[in-house]
């Protein structure tokens, strides 16, 4: 670790002498033979990473990076990132089974974990971070060492073959863990200062000095850039002033609206957290200057790609093309080489000294604004056999460490004072019409919320009469549900369910609530959804009282995967999880337009959450803000802002909140009925066979006669 003690020049001059002896000895690597032909090969190759990683750096810090051609960036870029591209992945270490296959089960996954640590230095590399890049360096050599060591101690030729001359893979792991634990504490002071603080400026330099019009400022980033990066940057740099301004307008005013809607005062917040993907630069500018206006200064930060932020197939942050998503997804539970309950607290301290740190600056945020992409080709993960893997224990710790670090954010940055916005543009992946379909998403994004905000309150009337709504599927949905909603002591004065028009969630189109758990119950089904980024076929979840009890999908041909598969990446780890959220989406142009260019099933949750009913599994959607008052444009208050599971803050907080929230959508063309029982006994339907049946609510099937129209042309 750093002395304190040092000046920052001194610090400076220390970490550049680590950094020159570090490089240095790592040079060295390739030409040397203690240890044996695969783990030798191993290092030879992680040395040779490390130095084209110094290579950027020196790229970087000498102001050539913006002096190369845009081929020439484009090869770099490639070199930077063509190990683990799919056609390459398969000889590299960072394939857990390819590593386990040349490094034997003692020491494949570990040093897999160390291969894809040190792909975190290219970040560093090109934000000119020296203690990052530092760090992993002397976790290279230090492993290095310990091998080397064995094989002397052993007199061990460079020929050996046996596990004679290795050292205990026990003291690997150490190594690994003690690197974790002993440099999570300036980890946690980056991000959060990342989150917090607009001093970080690396990107927004970027977004706001560079010309858009020349596409080289992509490359400035070191993310991996793909011509679908480049082809958004040259669609939007081809948008009107008018376009641009539009989609930045709904994007920003969603953001303010949020908290108008949310009786939270915008104007005692400094600073929003500004999430995008690279391309979408002009638009993020006019943003920029947008939040400006309402006295908000952006922050934005990369999204995770080493041990201490996570990895992700679904990116948080500002991030290029994912080079490749089985990588991610090999590497996702990497902490269980590490994860201990001694780990856990340390983290957990590490994070509240970096809010306390930034108290000033956490109480001044106002959340984040995120602009969501679509349309990549879907992914359907493989299970890598030798990938890492949480333990039931461990599974255990990091549900503990989400919860409580979420009440530990909740502390600083307190949910009933906080908002947020989310609005979603397709990428040229989605196919030839790209331009079209952007359009049009652009078009679902900017319509007549007051249209909606009528039709859907004619929705929530309707529904406010009721005790139970049933929701069932048409064949081949099996969906049988029923939901069970909060009884209004004064129908006069307040409602169950939130009118959303367009404020955080962009674009229009749901009625939702916070359902009772006690008499919810039945099964869900979708025969395919994408969560996440990933894919699910089939799948199913039984509920007894909101909670989850049973589930399934048929993915993988063995069915304990697929229960795993679930539990890991929809439950989170969860035992269980209750029902946070039932809504009636009334989007019937976005379902119609998906279904026009075939790209329902790259959708996001959301824009698909808004083309038909759906469940959430995990916390409501006034998680961490149930007591502030909320009302919709007619003034009556929403009470159905708890469920028994986050009324439980206030004896057990631990036990009230689970950090997720996962939209489960039933298509309208799988949709059976949506009916509401009144306390009389009237049995009121809302759909029939995927129309709106309700009076008042007629304008919504429009778009479906739109969609058969074309249909019968074609």
């Amino acid at each position: 670790m750093e002395d304190i003690y040092l000046s920052e020049a001194d610090k400076e001059e220390w970490e550049a002498e680590r950094y020159r002896l570090a490089c240095d000895r790592i040079a060295q690597i390739p030409e040397e033979t203690v240890c044996t032909g695969a783990v030798q090969a191993y290092f030879a190759e992680m040395a040779a990473f490390v130095l084209l990683a110094d290579r950027a750096w020196r790229i970087v810090e000498s102001g050539e990076l913006r002096r190369m051609t845009l081929p020439e960036l484009q090869d770099f870029n490639r070199e930077l990132y063509a190990d683990i591209l799919p056609d390459h992945y398969g000889r590299s270490y960072g394939d857990p089974d390819y590593a386990e296959a040349c490094l034997g089960g003692s020491f494949g996954r570990l040093l897999s974990w160390l291969y894809a640590e040190l792909r975190g230095m290219i970040p560093a590399a090109f934000e000119q971070d020296r203690f990052n890049m530092v760090i992993r360096m002397e976790l290279l050599l230090e492993v290095y060492q310990t091998f080397v060591c064995a094989a002397q101690e052993d007199g061990q030729s460079a020929e050996g073959v046996s596990e004679r001359g290795m050292p205990q893979p026990e003291t690997i792991r150490q190594i690994l863990y003690w690197y974790a634990s002993d440099y999570c504490e300036p980890a946690a002071f980056d991000r959060t200062a990342g989150l917090l603080c607009p001093e970080r400026d690396f990107a927004l330099k970027i977004v706001m000095e560079s010309d858009l019009s020349d596409l080289r400022y992509l490359y400035y980033y070191g993310e991996y850039v793909t011509d679908s990066e480049m082809e958004t940057a040259r669609h939007l740099c081809g948008l009107s002033e008018e376009k641009i301004k539009l989609m930045a307008d709904t994007y920003t005013e969603g953001y303010r609206i949020g908290f108008e809607a949310g009786s939270k005062d915008i104007s005692i917040k400094k600073t929003v957290n500004i999430r995008y993907a690279l391309g979408f630069e002009r638009m993020i500018r006019q943003a920029v200057l947008n939040f400006d206006r309402i006295g908000l200064r952006p922050t934005i930060y990369r999204a995770g790609s080493n041990i201490f932020q996570g990895r992700s197939v679904d990116k948080n942050g500002f991030f290029g093309a994912n080079p490749n998503r089985q990588f991610d997804y090999d590497h996702r539970e990497d902490l269980a080489l590490i994860l201990d309950k001694p780990f856990v607290e340390r983290r957990l301290e590490c994070m509240k000294s970096a809010y306390e740190r930034f108290r000033s600056e956490a109480a001044v945020f106002g959340g984040p604004a995120v602009v969501e992409i679509f349309g990549e080709a879907p992914f359907a993960p493989q299970t890598k056999e030798n990938a890492c893997r949480l333990s039931e224990k461990q599974q255990k710790l990091s549900v503990e460490y989400a919860v409580r670090a979420g009440a530990l954010q909740n502390e600083y940055i307190p949910g009933e004072e906080r908002s947020f916005t989310i609005i979603a543009f397709p990428v040229p992946d989605i196919g030839p019409q790209y331009g079209d379909i952007f359009d049009d998403i652009v078009r679902i994004n900017t319509l007549d919320y007051r249209l909606y905000q009528r039709i859907q309150q004619r929705l929530i009337d309707t529904l406010d009469l009721g005790s139970t709504v049933l929701v069932k599927g048409k064949d081949p949905n099996r969906t049988d549900m029923t939901v069970r909603l909060h009884e209004l002591r004064n129908p006069a004065k307040e409602t169950n369910f939130e009118n959303c028009v367009a404020d955080v969630n962009i674009p229009v189109g749901e009625v939702f609530t916070s359902p009772l758990l006690r008499g919810t119950e039945g099964v869900l089904h979708v025969t395919r959804v994408f969560l996440n980024g990933l894919e699910y076929r089939n799948l199913w979840l039984r509920f007894e009282d909101g909670m989850v009890v049973d589930y399934g999908c048929a993915n993988f041909p063995d069915e304990e995967e697929n229960r795993k598969y679930i539990r890991d990446n929809v439950l989170f780890h969860h035992d269980t999880l209750p029902i946070g959220e039932f809504a009636v989406g009334t989007n019937t142009a976005a379902y119609v337009a998906a279904r026009r260019y075939g790209i329902e099933d790259k959708l996001p949750i959301l824009i698909a959450e808004k083309t038909g009913p759906h469940f959430a599994v995990g916390d409501t959607c006034y998680s961490h803000a149930e007591d502030v008052r909320v009302c919709n444009p007619d003034g009556k208050e929403i009470i159905a802002r708890d469920n028994e599971v986050s009324l439980l803050r206030d004896t057990d907080v631990s036990k009230a909140y689970f950090q997720c929230h996962t939209d489960i959508t039933i298509p309208y063309d799988e949709l059976g009925e949506i009916s509401v029982l009144t306390g009389t006994g009237e049995r009121i339907f809302i759909i029939r066979d995927g129309q709106f049946v309700l009076e008042g609510c007629g304008e919504l099937n429009r778009a479906f006669q739109v969609l058969r129209t074309d249909t019968d042309m074609g």
